[in-house]
């Protein structure tokens, strides 16, 4: 339990306590809403994370830890869209520099937890790892089976010839 007023104790789904500090916590909007529901309840009581293993939700919370003072992610703002949406700061993309099952691991947190800019950060990465691959190329980096005949990728080609850069 944490026993410092400014600290919660989070609980992930393999049993291990985490101690952190409320304001970085509270950049899950999930776990800002519980603080909210259970008011001072929560500074006493351990807050269950069921979907999330001692791991991740470390790696998560470090995430937090570094980006705890940055304002608020305006809800759905326009205004990011305009930077290019695969542009991920420097700090970000070396955290990102995971293996893959931690990054889905971290992407499946994020949006579990409602860490909206982590979870951005999470589809980036996974962006910039398609971006510019051949479908073949995206099957063998994701381990990724082949399940169409060459007729049904074909048909699928032709059906999505607009898509393509031209």
């Amino acid at each position: 339990m944490a026993s410092d007023s400014n600290k919660i104790t989070l609980v992930s789904n393999d049993g291990a306590e985490v101690v952190v500090e409320r304001n970085v916590a509270e950049r899950s909007m999930l776990i800002k809403n519980m603080m909210e529901d259970l008011g001072e309840a929560a500074m006493t009581q351990s807050v269950p994370i069921p979907n999330v293993n001692e791991s991740v939700l470390k790696k998560v919370i470090e995430w937090c830890e570094h980006h705890k003072n940055d304002p608020p992610a305006a809800a759905d703002d326009d205004s990011d869209s305009r930077k290019k949406t695969t542009d991920i700061e420097e700090w970000d993309q070396k955290f990102m520099q995971v293996d893959q099952e931690m990054l889905f691991e971290i992407i499946l947190a994020s949006n579990y937890l409602d860490i909206k800019p982590l979870l951005d950060v999470g589809c980036k990465t996974v962006a910039n790892m398609i971006k510019g691959k051949s479908p073949e190329e995206i099957r063998k980096t994701f381990n990724i089976t082949n399940d169409f005949t060459p007729e049904e990728e074909e048909q699928i080609r032709r059906e999505n010839e607009w898509a393509e850069d031209r």
